[in-house]
């Protein structure tokens, strides 16, 4: 098992941690900051920023629909964040996040790591999260907008994936429903590997947490039956019940969690795009998974194992996102 396996759950959790730090800044910056009420307990703190930023929700708007996917490009009303979870120099979660400013919703695209691209000038081929090796954040964006229609993408999210086991035990755990016993020992791994989870309905700590979002396969070699995208859809559920705890934690994830992240996000941009946030429901948090399948390639006299994206159902995924109807 890989040191550092895909967390496609921890990436999504910062960038939530990154937009609610906007409530934060918009109470500051319109008098109401909360470290004025220093003398409170910690409960009652958090209670002080939960009505403040309850005092600030407004209701989602109307979803516009457009005739062209580029007529919904040319309106701007989406913001997209690439997400990048590190393995060394290589990006071993890539996702994007395509936030609607007016609807409060937002959809989530889960790039597999091995995903096929082409390289200029070369008859021959690399997995996406070589990029970053070669070409730094900005290649990795280059490549993620070409893979999704060319969308912008606006803002990028690197994470320490190490705040996620902190910020999981500071809301008190996450549901799961473990599909299977998860056993994995790795004493070589940095840091080592000794996974040991039960199957069923739980709640996880934050080092439990970590250990379901790298376990891959046990040592006996058995893993999930689609291999990692049946990773990403059982984090997806992780998910689901985590973004719902961290709504009714704000306040400590924005003082403990927000440390952990690497963005070119100004502090402006994250009291916009926060302030937009405010008031999200569960219900108006979409995944998907880039559509494609698994496949073998020849390259220079070898053969590797590449997942290849289905250009037309991009196209048709990406045209859904922004409510294209034709």
């Amino acid at each position: 098992m890989k040191t550092f396996a895909k967390i496609f759950i921890v990436s999504f959790f910062c960038f939530f941690v990154a937009l609610y730090m906007g409530s934060a800044l918009y109470l500051k910056e319109n008098n109401l900051d909360i470290s004025e009420n220093i003398g409170f307990g910690y409960a009652e703190k958090e209670d002080v920023a939960k009505t403040l930023i309850n005092k600030l929700e407004t209701e989602p708007k109307e979803e516009k629909s457009y005739k062209s996917f580029e007529e919904a490009l040319g309106d701007n009303i989406r913001v997209n964040f690439l997400i990048l979870g590190m393995e060394d120099v290589r990006t071993d979660s890539i996702l994007m996040a395509s936030l609607n400013r007016d609807t409060k919703k937002v959809d989530i695209v889960s790039i597999p790591r091995d995903t096929y691209i082409h390289r200029k000038n070369f008859n021959s081929g690399e997995e996406i999260n070589s990029v970053y090796y070669s070409h730094g954040v900005e290649g990795v964006m280059k490549t993620a907008s070409y893979i999704l229609e060319d969308v912008p993408i606006h803002h990028y999210i690197i994470l320490d994936y190490e705040g996620v086991q902190k910020i999981v035990d500071i809301i008190g755990g996450v549901e799961v429903d473990v599909p299977f016993d998860m056993n994995y020992k790795d004493p070589t791994a940095s840091p080592p590997l000794n996974i040991d989870i039960k199957k069923g309905v739980q709640t996880l700590n934050g080092k439990e947490a970590l250990d379901f979002m790298r376990w891959r396969k046990g040592n006996n070699k058995a893993g999930y039956i689609d291999g990692d995208i049946g990773r990403i859809k059982a984090q997806q559920k992780l998910l689901t019940s985590l973004t719902g705890k961290a709504k009714d934690n704000i306040l400590p994830i924005i003082t403990q969690g927000f440390k952990y992240i690497e963005s070119d996000l100004s502090l402006l941009d994250i009291m916009n795009y926060g302030r937009n946030l405010i008031g999200i429901k569960k219900e108006n948090i979409s995944f998907t998974i880039l559509p494609g399948e698994s496949d073998l390639r020849p390259i220079n006299k070898k053969i590797y194992s590449y997942y290849v994206y289905n250009q037309k159902e991009v196209r048709s995924m990406m045209e859904k996102i922004y409510n294209v109807k034709q």
